[in-house]
């Protein structure tokens, strides 16, 4: 007689996925895979000064879509962050605009100083794209960039870039080419979901977007974060809670007047990044509202400022408080205290 009884049926579902998962998409997710390597390849294919280079990372960061395509304008610099950036600067003074592809980590902490006096102070165009922003992988602190827009904020002439999802990433590509000027992009690798494209919404270098209007709450939101800000917001409608979304896509130079707008209307505000609360979004709109007289209140929502835990990343993002459950939580208690 066997003895073994099933509890699938009353166990809850575990948050489970690989630590170094390549896609943050759900099954269930309209998807464009390897947007950064596709766009590169379209837009080489109009600019013949468009090259790619890599530390060794190419398959892992995607632009081995645009090695494979254009082999003779695709250089593997090897495991030498600073010499990736050193020779991206060379290229650039002879003519031809770099896209430079490593880890987040690795571009801000090893390779520092040669993005800021090759490159920033030159004036160059070289545009660093960079994956696993934040949390987006579970391999602990080596690999989460939790704090690489606080290291870059500071660095004079570099525009900072947080897409929310493919749609960012391919109208971004161009964008990035065209500007006079050094940039810092954290891309999203893998299946990268197609969100915005629901909304009346297109990337602007620079521009902050109003994505979903609402009375009652305003999430300024960057990066991946947006989706699960819109996510939120839906969930929020069965409570009558009327959420606004705005996407900030261009951390610097920041869009100040289309956030002292939104700022200005009576309903609770939060900020939500994939990024430690000390330097980023948060630091960047608390700072424009003080130089601009406000007084207003907001709330961060962010990663903690600590060292994060190894493990799947589903598991951490409610540890540490950004997923699109922890978020409506939340928006619940602030929006419940606030109505009492």
């Amino acid at each position: 007689m066997s003895i073994h009884t099933s509890t699938a049926a009353t166990a809850p579902k575990r948050l489970t996925s690989d630590a170094m998962s390549a896609s943050l998409a759900r099954e269930d997710q309209r998807v464009t895979a390897a947007p950064l390597g596709h766009a590169l390849v379209e837009l080489a294919q109009e600019d013949d000064r468009i090259i790619g280079l890599s530390a060794d990372l190419a398959k892992y960061t995607d632009l081995h879509v645009f090695r494979d395509a254009m082999p003779d304008r695709f250089y593997q610099i090897g495991m030498a962050e600073q010499a990736l950036v050193g020779s991206a600067a060379g290229l650039a003074l002879e003519g031809f605009v770099p896209f430079v592809s490593t880890y987040s980590v690795f571009a801000t902490r090893r390779a520092y100083d040669f993005l800021c006096l090759d490159i920033a102070e030159a004036g160059l165009n070289v545009n660093m794209v960079c994956a696993l922003p934040g949390l987006t992988t579970g391999y602990g602190p080596s690999h989460q960039a939790t704090e690489d827009l606080a290291i870059l904020r500071g660095m004079p002439d570099l525009t900072i870039v947080d897409p929310c999802d493919a749609v960012d990433i391919e109208q971004a590509v161009p964008q990035l080419a065209a500007h006079d000027g050094p940039t810092y992009t954290r891309i999203l690798r893998g299946k990268v979901p197609r969100v915005l494209d629901e909304y009346d919404y297109s990337f602007e270098l620079g521009k902050a977007k109003l994505v979903r209007d609402g009375a009652d709450v305003l999430l300024v939101s960057t990066g991946l974060m947006t989706e699960r800000a819109l996510e939120a917001a839906r969930e929020l409608e069965a409570d009558r809670i009327d959420v606004a979304v705005l996407h900030v896509p261009t951390l610097k130079p920041l869009d100040e007047e289309t956030i002292l707008h939104e700022l200005g209307k009576d309903r609770l505000v939060m900020t939500c990044e994939n990024h430690t609360v000390i330097g980023g979004l948060f630091d960047a709109v608390a700072h424009t509202l003080v130089r601009n007289g406000s007084g207003r209140q907001v709330t961060p929502v962010g990663l903690p400022d600590e060292f994060l835990n190894a493990g799947a990343l589903p598991t951490l993002s409610d540890r540490y408080g950004v997923s699109t459950g922890k978020l409506v939580e939340r928006i619940r208690a602030m929006h419940g205290a606030a109505h009492r």
